[in-house]
């Protein structure tokens, strides 16, 4: 059985599809060493699949981060009424990404990373539901001012801030946010909770009891947190 300590593995085709780029580009920067912005060269592989190279995830992530972080210092993006809304292409865009699907995979794949929409809207049939994710361009540019990651940032650069103490005998009926999820499952910071349930780490947690009422905002019981937390502590 794999262990919960493993880190989440991928191939050329994965790393492209997450990052708008061919395979054949992952390959060339891995082969060439490409170093990004802060000088770290491309990733050395973890491993193979059949004849496919195989990269650890997070060690890719931080250096596509790192890269993006120094285009978007560079970019200035376009004058817009604050108030105005932007779909995840167009806020793509506006950030400066080349990919259209960068917001996408940031509200996908890195949940906790990327500001929550303000406005989401219902769509399609009940058949096939789908949400429209809208962001006001003030929340996006104060995004660009703040924004997590390895690069510059604004702040007083004195790490995460402490979780709350939450307790364990509360009501295991009550719906509980990241923070709190994270503070009962002895992570140091929402960040790297919000990581781990991004790598399948948590997998009691994949789906949430309820949304806020944007839909965007995930909350959990305190039992099902504290059943995770029990299943951790198992190695299970």
């Amino acid at each position: 059985m794999t262990s919960r300590d493993e880190p989440r593995l991928a191939d050329a085709a994965e790393i492209a599809a997450e990052h708008g780029l061919t395979p054949a580009r992952i390959s060339s920067l891995y082969t060439t060493r490409t170093p990004n912005a802060a000088g770290t060269p491309f990733p050395e592989t973890a491993g193979k699949r059949g004849r496919a190279r195989l990269w650890n995830h997070t060690e890719i992530t931080a250096w596509f981060a790192d890269r993006r972080q120094a285009r978007l210092r560079e970019h200035t993006p376009p004058v817009r009424d604050p108030e105005e809304l932007l779909n995840a292409a167009e806020a793509s865009r506006f950030l400066g990404y080349k990919n259209p699907n960068q917001v996408t995979t940031y509200v996908r794949d890195h949940p906790g990373y990327f500001p929550e929409p303000d406005h989401v809207q219902e769509m399609g049939t009940p058949d096939k539901p789908y949400r429209r994710l809208q962001w006001r361009v003030q929340t996006l540019t104060d995004w660009m001012a703040t924004r997590p990651g390895r690069g510059k940032r604004t702040g007083t650069g004195r790490g995460a801030p402490a979780l709350p103490d939450v307790p364990a005998d509360g009501d295991p009926e009550e719906l509980l946010g990241a923070t709190q999820a994270a503070a009962l499952l002895g992570f140091k910071s929402v960040n790297s909770f919000s990581s781990s349930l991004a790598q399948g780490n948590l997998p009691l947690l994949t789906t949430p009891d309820a949304l806020t009422e944007k839909g965007a905002r995930r909350r959990w019981t305190r039992r099902r947190i504290l059943e995770q937390a029990a299943q951790r502590g198992t190695g299970r």
